[in-house]
């Protein structure tokens, strides 16, 4: 129980961290601009993270949806998706977290095995 609680913590500061990239200040709900707002949606009940920008870009075009959703399941860290460039599977690995408890489950189950990460 020990490494989720770690784990939970963790992800939450990754997402909480990678999200005021796109802000000015350090408060959570700062806007990338004025029409775009970060939000950190953290499901600690059920394990489920993510971080997504809602708004409006240039004032025509509607902009919502998710920049990274992870995922604890089976005491492993699920990726579901990642829409950064470093990628959230190493940045994890950086603070720590050892590459056979990080699922990449946005790849195929199949092609899983051929990473260096977990494959479930």
């Amino acid at each position: 129980m020990e490494k989720l609680t770690h784990y939970r913590e963790l992800i939450q500061k990754v997402l909480q961290d990678y999200g005021k990239l796109g802000t000015n200040s350090a408060d959570a709900h700062d806007s990338i601009d004025d029409r775009v707002a970060t939000q950190y949606i953290f499901d600690t009940q059920r394990d489920h993270y993510q971080l997504a920008y809602i708004g409006w870009e240039n004032n025509n075009r509607r902009l919502f949806g998710p920049v990274i959703q992870i995922d604890l399941k089976n005491d492993k860290i699920w990726i579901q998706y990642d829409g950064t460039e470093i990628g959230m599977a190493n940045e994890l690995v950086a603070l720590g977290v050892p590459k056979s408890d990080i699922v990449l489950a946005f790849q195929a189950p199949y092609k899983r095995k051929w990473t260096e990460f977990a494959s479930n």
